[in-house]
């Protein structure tokens, strides 16, 4: 993969949120149906002011499943106010993270920051925002840059928890310096989207999902209009190539770009599966882990969106239902047929699909019964402790 030539982190500590992108690193950008809002909505990436009220609401009131919920988020090592930030310069990734020079502290301390912006808005203890911004600010302090195969993986990751972290701080709090902001905003701007904004079409779809959850987390806190359209283009693009529907027709679609187009292609990067039916996602006959990773970014994906005024949720509801349905069967036990796989999956689908049901079951009317039932067993979800995190206490049930 050929990478865009970044500026150096500190080069640019004087920028503001509202300058856009370079447009260079977006390509094509002819290609790119304009759909940024007119203003973005803050705080705007995965949950909106208007959701966490509704949970800051519950959990006072001791309402369940949200208590709970924020009970478990409460007891995670992620919230500790000891917790000292491990930061470094450059965080090298392998496949599957050998070597983990660096990766599991990013993910980690993304995470936390993002977990201690909850338990801030929900508590109201500012000691949690202040343990966030001091995450915040000794990362956008030391890192440059991402290297080895997984660094498009591992800058999605932990971009996806960065500005969910920081929208909420950034909006809802007073106490992070000008200086920091804007230093975490160069960060993101500078380390993170080059890495991720132009997708990455030939492998696994989950890579490209979860790179685009974090490129439209990043663009709202940026207010970087192109970079949204960026986002959404490839979203809008990639997630017919992820999961199928009949109405696709005898076999799935290529992933744009990727050239992969012929039948006998497709096959083989579904993984050898060659029967195919209504939500089946290219890495089922992988493994339903990687799968839940792609099933989380849509969702994530179509809720920030939703936030900011753009409702893609309708153009994704029968794959994204289907699919959640499909893999919930079989994560409840239901018998593997001879066709699906050669008869064995790898189960282990995670804490993903709080989001996309509450959209689609609870705001939409969508009957999803194993979906429920799985969703409703799993409670309260916690973290997959690499870009999904405390979904139940942030959407169960969640009107907003």
């Amino acid at each position: 993969m050929v990478r865009p030539r970044r500026r150096g982190i500190l080069s640019s500590l004087a920028i503001v949120l509202a300058i856009p992108l370079i447009t260079a690193v977006l390509s094509p950008p002819a290609a790119v149906a304009r759909t940024a809002p007119a203003a973005f909505a803050h705080p705007g990436v995965l949950v909106s002011k208007a959701q966490l009220d509704f949970v800051r609401a519950k959990v006072s009131a001791g309402a369940q499943p949200w208590k709970g919920a924020y009970d478990q988020m409460i007891a995670s090592p992620l919230v500790s106010l000891s917790r000292t930030p491990k930061p470094r310069a450059v965080v090298e990734c392998g496949p599957y993270s050998n070597p983990n020079n660096g990766c599991t502290d990013e993910r980690q301390d993304a995470l936390a920051a993002y977990t201690d912006a909850l338990a801030w808005y929900i508590s109201g203890d500012s000691r949690y925002a202040q343990k966030a911004i001091q995450i915040m600010d000794a990362w956008s302090a030391v890192i440059t840059d991402h290297t080895n195969s997984n660094a498009p993986l591992q800058t999605g990751w932990a971009g996806s928890s960065w500005p969910r972290a920081a929208e909420i701080i950034r909006y809802t709090y007073t106490g992070w310096s000008a200086t920091g902001v804007n230093r975490f905003a160069t960060m993101l701007r500078d380390v993170y989207l080059p890495e991720i904004i132009n997708g990455s079409a030939r492998t696994n779809g989950n890579w490209e999902l979860t790179m685009m959850d974090a490129s439209i987390g990043i663009a709202v806190f940026l207010q970087d209009k192109a970079a949204y359209d960026k986002a959404v283009s490839t979203f809008r693009a990639r997630v017919p190539a992820y999961i199928y529907l009949t109405a696709d027709g005898a076999f799935p679609k290529g992933p744009v770009g990727s050239g992969i187009d012929t039948r006998a292609e497709v096959v083989d990067y579904w993984q050898g599966q060659d029967t195919f039916v209504d939500g089946l996602s290219q890495e089922t006959c992988r493994d339903f882990t990687h799968t839940g990773y792609g099933l989380a970014a849509i969702a994530h994906i179509a809720e920030t969106a939703r936030i900011q005024g753009q409702d893609l949720y309708p153009e994704v509801a029968d794959r994204l239902r289907h699919a959640l349905g499909l893999h919930a069967k079989y994560q409840l036990g239901t018998a593997v047929p001879a066709w699906l796989c050669g008869g064995s999956l790898t189960l282990g689908l995670g804490p993903v699909t709080e989001v996309g049901f509450n959209a689609l079951h609870n705001r939409m009317g969508i009957a999803m019964s194993n979906t429920q039932t799985l969703t409703e067993q799993q409670r309260p979800a916690g973290t997959n402790n690499l870009f999904v995190a405390w979904e139940t206490l942030t959407h169960a049930g969640n009107p907003n």
